[in-house]
């Protein structure tokens, strides 16, 4: 659907007069997987599709949330921005609207919203994240906020916590709203210290590979793996002072990690504080041209995913086994929350068409389940459209 048409669909709604459209993305991240709410290093990258907002103030004491990919919608008035609604859509961009709230920017007027996303559910391609940046970005600009962008990404990351109940952390947010075309952001999810790095794929696509097989982060196996790596910094805290696992190296954790009697825990810290060295690799390796580099570093995180985390699940083993049997894939792990949700791969040009007639063919026959697949283009992070 394109603006026009976007726009039509708002007027045919809400009546005519102006309307203000903004865009944040998707993302999908090319190494560093269940390191941001550790404190570690991750490398997204913001995509071409996402989230649409088109809003006008109203004149009414009330916000009105709709949506074209979904029916119900919603009618909030100003007094109640602070409180979820059930299990809705809209707690989302209501979650954002409540941050500014609890900020003593409380809007004076209300505003019809209307949205419009491709990113596909349910993919972990971060369709949370977009919504609720697009939401943050939109507000701030019509009401005159003035909060500065990295607020805003802390923002959207609070709307999850507080009305998804997902104990998410910043990386999501931070990709959909700082992201630059062409380039993926090496964050430290500790300090928010980040670099626009150049994504040069001379002669290689990346190609991301969709389960359809759902992913659930509020399923409530996402929480608990937050709780194993709180426990895991317990069990070391009397042996080195630290308060979360990113600011182990990995040599610290060979010292320690034996004292971690529970086997699993030392596990999930043992995936964590590896996935942080390999993420540091595989930027190096990419600066440095060095592309199979990079993509046995994404195998490898792929493997600890699947070992070490337990959080990938037969799909995702499924479509990661298929694409590496093809000639051409430099490499190819699990992306976003696992449980479900989408793989991401390197795939040489002349390769692209082979995998995905092939990894579809296979995948399909060994999980009943159809893929889909995006040959994905780095885009630009959260701004007005017009």
């Amino acid at each position: 659907m394109n603006i026009e048409e976007l726009k039509q669909q708002f007027v045919n709604k809400y009546g005519k007069g102006e309307v203000s459209v903004y865009f944040s993305p998707g993302r999908v991240n090319l190494i560093g997987e269940h390191t941001d709410y550790n404190g570690g290093f991750v490398f997204p990258c913001a995509l071409t599709f996402g989230t649409y907002c088109l809003i006008r103030k109203n004149d009414k004491k009330s916000f009105h949330f709709a949506s074209l990919n979904v029916e119900n919608e919603a009618d909030i008035t100003i007094d109640q921005l602070t409180e979820p609604v059930g299990n809705e859509w809209f707690n989302y961009p209501l979650g954002v609207i409540a941050q500014f709230v609890k900020k003593g920017k409380t809007p004076d007027i209300g505003a019809d919203l209307l949205f419009w996303g491709n990113v596909p559910n349910g993919a972990g391609l971060s369709s949370s994240a977009a919504l609720e940046m697009v939401t943050g970005v939109a507000i701030n600009d019509i009401y005159g906020y003035a909060e500065e962008r990295v607020e805003l990404v802390k923002m959207g990351q609070m709307a999850e916590h507080e009305f998804a109940g997902v104990h998410c952390g910043i990386m999501d947010q931070f990709a959909s709203g700082m992201a630059h075309k062409d380039h993926a952001l090496f964050l430290n999810c500790d300090t928010l210290d980040y670099e626009q790095v150049p994504v040069k794929l001379d002669g290689v696509k990346i190609v991301i590979g969709n389960t359809n097989s759902p992913h659930k982060l509020d399923s409530g196996m996402y929480n608990k793996r937050v709780a194993e790596c709180k426990a895991a910094v317990k069990a070391i805290q009397p042996f080195k002072s630290i308060k979360q696992l990113g600011e182990l190296s990995w040599e610290d954790f060979l010292e320690v990690q034996d004292k971690i009697e529970d086997e699993t825990v030392r596990k999930r810290a043992r995936h964590v504080i590896s996935e942080i060295k390999r993420t540091r690799d595989a930027v190096d390796a990419l600066k440095a041209g060095k592309l199979e580099k990079f993509g046995q570093l994404m195998n490898g995180s792929h493997d600890s995913l699947r070992d070490d985390y337990e959080v990938t699940g037969n799909e995702l083993d499924t479509m990661v086994e298929e694409a590496r049997k093809i000639d051409g894939v430099i490499g190819s792990r699990m992306t976003g929350g696992g449980f479900g949700g989408s793989t991401v791969s390197l795939v040489k040009d002349e390769a692209v068409d082979a995998f995905i007639e092939q990894v579809g063919r296979n995948y399909e026959a060994r999980t009943g389940l159809k893929p889909e697949f995006y040959v994905a283009e780095v885009g630009e992070g959260s701004h007005k459209v017009c």
